[in-house]
């Protein structure tokens, strides 16, 4: 078994603060960048009261909001902290951003008769209903195939799916521009 040299990083101080301005100096443990900014894992002072009633110091760990939550203290170095960074995007995701969630669901059309229809969205779609059940591929297709069902055209489900639906064409082979197939120019 190896054992690592490193000493394990100690909590330093840092100004914490809590509703009505007040300001507690607490213990930084660790900080962790996310897309919207950072949050740091802080140890605030608390007291226990243990078997037989006494007091004891303990430490209430959460995480807070960065700098929104927390100030440096005075003199003290933060270059120890044990720090989590966010991933570099890869050169496709810089080049292509982001990629959409997967699946589609379906949006009921009104009334209760059969065959009334509907809409398949992407997941993503600003008109698809909320908490919908997510549909793989090869549901969508199933549910897209029912009489008075539509795709979607502005989130791109109708672009996505009905190349698949309908095949995607046979090729023609190309033709010479101006000049009919047995004749000469």
């Amino acid at each position: 078994m190896t054992t690592s040299s490193a000493p394990e990083p100690v909590p330093v101080p840092i100004k914490v603060l809590l509703p009505g301005d007040q300001e507690v100096i607490a213990r930084l443990s660790s900080r962790r960048q996310v897309p919207d900014g950072w949050r740091y894992e802080v140890g605030l002072p608390a007291y226990r009261i243990g078997p037989g009633d006494p007091v004891k110091p303990a430490e209430y760990r959460v995480w807070v909001r960065a700098p929104d939550h927390v100030r440096p203290a005075d003199g003290v170095s933060y270059d120890q902290v044990p720090t989590e960074y966010l991933l570099k995007p890869s050169l496709v995701e810089q080049a292509l951003g982001p990629s959409r969630p997967a699946g589609w669901v379906t949006a009921k059309a009104g009334g209760r008769a059969p065959g009334r229809g509907g809409v398949v969205h992407a997941v993503d779609c600003d008109e698809a209903p909320a908490g919908a059940l997510v549909l793989t591929l090869e549901r969508a297709l199933d549910v897209a195939q029912q009489p008075g069902v539509r795709l979607c055209s502005p989130c791109g489900a109708a672009a996505e799916l009905e190349p698949v639906l309908k095949g995607f064409g046979e090729r023609q082979p190309p033709t010479r521009s101006g000049v009919e197939h047995g004749t000469r120019a």
